[in-house]
């Protein structure tokens, strides 16, 4: 049964008011991680304390997409000076003034809510908090890079670089990070090259 577009509800969370949506976000996305293309083998214990940092962050916000009573996709964001270093690095090695970049995180959507303009309300929410927030010149975000003949790789995958142009985002060379996770074909961490994309505010 396809979702009723007139009923989604996709809302902006900010403040305290994250803390009780986290535990649905931690779901969230443990489930859709775990698809291609991060193949995130998770535990609710690392998603509630990296969660827990997020929610703690000033000028966070998390975008949420609700079908009745459950949340089908999230998307959430933060001032680039409040996440972890190995996000910032790459940008402060580059010169940027890591205060006026505002980083788009994570977004999440279940398989079924996807074609209904999700997307667009993600982006739309993260840069209105950015503008709300005020002092950004940039918006970005990154994506995990991997091999075209990764054996997970699905045939009928397509990759979502022309939504992301149409957008205004860009890939910047040599703004790359790493990022240490358990991919689902794996037995232990492994080191995951992430590639930034960026749009001028």
């Amino acid at each position: 049964m396809k979702p009723d577009k007139n009923k989604l509800d996709v809302k902006s969370v900010t403040g305290a008011d994250i803390y009780a949506i986290l535990p649905d976000l931690a779901r969230l996305r443990m489930v859709v991680f775990r698809d291609w293309p991060y193949l995130y083998d998770g535990t609710l214990e690392y998603e509630e304390k990296y969660l827990a940092n997020f929610a703690a962050a000033k000028g966070a916000v998390v975008i949420t997409a609700y079908d009745g009573k459950d949340m089908v996709g999230a998307s959430t964001a933060a001032p680039m000076i409040e996440h972890a270093d190995e996000f910032g690095e790459p940008f402060r090695k580059a010169g940027y003034d890591l205060s006026k970049i505002f980083y788009c995180g994570e977004s999440v959507l279940l398989k079924s809510h996807r074609g209904y303009g999700l997307g667009h309300a993600f982006f739309d929410g993260r840069e209105a908090q950015a503008y709300a927030l005020g002092g950004f010149t940039h918006s970005t975000f990154c994506r995990v890079v991997r091999p075209d003949d990764h054996p997970l790789k699905p045939a009928d995958y397509a990759p979502l670089d022309p939504f992301w142009n149409k957008r205004g985002y860009h890939p910047v060379d040599g703004i790359v990070a790493t990022y240490d996770w358990k991919d689902i074909n794996q037995a232990h961490e492994t080191r995951h090259q992430m590639q930034f994309w960026m749009k001028k505010l």
